[in-house]
């Protein structure tokens, strides 16, 4: 009971936070059950002037501190959670906050590398950049007499706490909606949740940030245009991150690309040929490649920074990709369809006709239209739009993939505005094709599957032993029934009175928030 008024407390803060900045002027009143209709309208009296301009979210979580800062930006990759609208809000927010003083980051330095500052750095600058996570700072380091620019990234201190009170709140949330909303339980708030929380812990591990950047750099060694900073991992740990220092143009400086006659047409098919190479043929692709995160370096060669938020797809995510866009090029809409389904994603009692008939809906508008003018990344979009009617559960690495695209295309077109993303994409989505699933890639997969078929045999004796064992249990059940020990019948008891109470008493502290409120406002006429 404790733990749920301390839960309704801190999220009643937040609450009366997105109310002032006039946030719930922007929910769909669609999406809120009967129950919540008057508690909104409440809300939007307390709505601060001036709160019905600009981005209304951004703002009360930029306020609220890092944990909500990082739940913006995650969310804003999940417009099937909180709308087309709300997504686009948040996709300004910006992740930066007030850097903190140079003698703590020198302190966690020295702490987490075992070593002082001036043993490991001929020189340290003030921090350069800072987010809700980390910030940046500008070093010097000298190896075999040759003086070398680096990159510090150092964590915030004491962030890891503040992030696990905040989440448990999200938790907490989520788990009540589940519980009383069936749409909740559709889109699996709790898994979102929980996918936030596994990225915010990586991303809290600057190990996990520094093996992220190794593993790109082995996968892209041999790429033409792209590449990663080299990891100094003698001066990386837990809470301390170094690496190369990157000197070229960043690419949302379009003043200095001029200047340096940059070819930028160029420019944008690398970056859409890059990202879709590492997604199709790596199967891990950097999902937060927005333009001050990727640098033009001298040798003409993309260099991306900042490897906290990276995606993954499986080879059966992939195949997925690269036939939905095959689909769509040769308007095959029924095998578009057919791959839904046997991907899965969508549930077999749903017709595969009705559904191919969605498909073309999308896909025939594309083929009326200039190159220019189809996005790849709207595609997917509408797509994605389409699924739910269907049934189609949240596929996050899906959504992390298309929200990337739709990124990275963005810059691609803000160097050519008339990028044929279509034949840009084609050579790296053919030769993935061809080699995937033509015919060397059915002998790899045949191989494959023979391989695994070997391996289920020889665990064969052991999976048979183990289904042995069940079945006795289940004979033993079914013969004397299921015996519950009296300890465990009381422990379940006081479970649900103690919910039953929790939930009480929050129905309670929010009612009397919301009566306080109206008390205030009264006395303000």
């Amino acid at each position: 009971m404790i733990a749920a008024l301390t839960h309704v407390a801190r999220l009643g803060r937040a609450a009366f936070v997105f109310a002032r900045e006039g946030v719930f002027g922007v929910v769909d009143p669609a999406l809120i059950p009967p129950a919540g209709q008057v508690p909104v309208r409440l809300a939007r009296l307390i709505e601060r002037r001036g709160a019905k301009s600009g981005a209304r979210l951004s703002r009360a979580l930029t306020r609220l501190g890092p944990a909500y800062l990082k739940l913006g930006q995650f969310l804003a990759t999940r417009p099937d959670v909180v709308g087309v609208a709300m997504a686009r809000d948040l996709e300004s927010l910006q992740d930066r906050l007030p850097p903190f003083s140079q003698d703590e980051a020198e302190q966690v330095i020295a702490i987490s590398l075992e070593r002082p500052v001036r043993d490991l750095f001929v020189s340290l600058s003030p921090p350069v950049a800072a987010a809700s996570i980390a910030q940046v700072h500008r070093g010097e380091i000298e190896l075999g007499g040759v003086r070398k620019q680096v990159a510090v990234k150092v964590l915030r201190p004491n962030v890891s706490a503040r992030f696990r009170r905040d989440l448990s709140d999200f938790f907490y949330v989520a788990e009540k909606a589940e519980l009383y909303s069936a749409e909740a339980r559709r889109l699996r708030l709790v898994e979102v949740i929980n996918t936030m929380s596994r990225s915010v812990a990586m991303e809290m591990d600057l190990r996990l940030e520094a093996a992220a950047a190794s593993e790109m750099a082995e996968n892209t060694k041999d790429d033409p245009d792209f590449r990663v900073p080299t990891v100094d991992w003698d001066r990386t740990s837990h809470n301390v991150l170094t690496m190369e220092w990157i000197d070229g143009i960043p690419l949302n400086d379009h003043a200095r690309l001029k200047e340096a006659n940059v070819d930028t047409v160029e420019l944008g098919r690398k970056v859409i040929q890059s990202f879709l190479r590492h997604a199709l043929r790596d199967g891990f692709f950097h999902a937060d490649m927005h333009p001050g995160n990727l640098f033009l370096d001298r040798d003409g060669k993309l260099v991306a920074v900042d490897f906290g938020i990276m995606g993954r797809l499986l080879p059966k995510e992939r195949r997925f990709l690269a036939e939905i866009l095959l689909g769509f090029i040769t308007r095959n809409y029924r095998r578009v369809a057919e791959v839904h389904f046997e991907a899965g994603y969508v549930p077999p009692h749903h017709s595969v006709e009705n559904f191919a008939q969605a498909i073309r809906a999308i896909g025939e508008p594309i083929h009326n239209r200039l190159a220019e003018e189809i996005s790849m990344a709207k595609l997917l979009t509408l797509l994605l739009e389409v699924t739910g009617l269907f049934d189609m559960r949240t596929r996050p690495e899906l959504i992390l993939l298309q929200k990337t695209m739709v990124v990275v295309e963005g810059v691609a077109r803000s160097f050519d505005p008339k990028l044929d993303i279509w034949k840009v994409a084609d050579p790296v989505v053919r030769e993935w094709i061809q080699r995937n699933l033509g015919p060397i890639g059915k002998v790899e997969g045949a191989l494959a599957g023979a391989g695994e078929l070997g391996h289920t045999l020889t665990s064969l004796p052991t999976i048979v032993s183990r289904a042995v064992t069940v079945l006795n249990q289940l004979e033993v059940m079914t013969k004397d029934g299921l015996v519950l020990a009296p300890e465990t019948i009381a422990a379940i008891g006081r479970t649900e009175r103690g919910r039953t109470r929790g939930r009480t008493v929050a129905l309670w502290v929010i009612a009397a928030t919301f009566i306080g409120v109206l008390i205030a406002l009264s006395r303000m006429i």
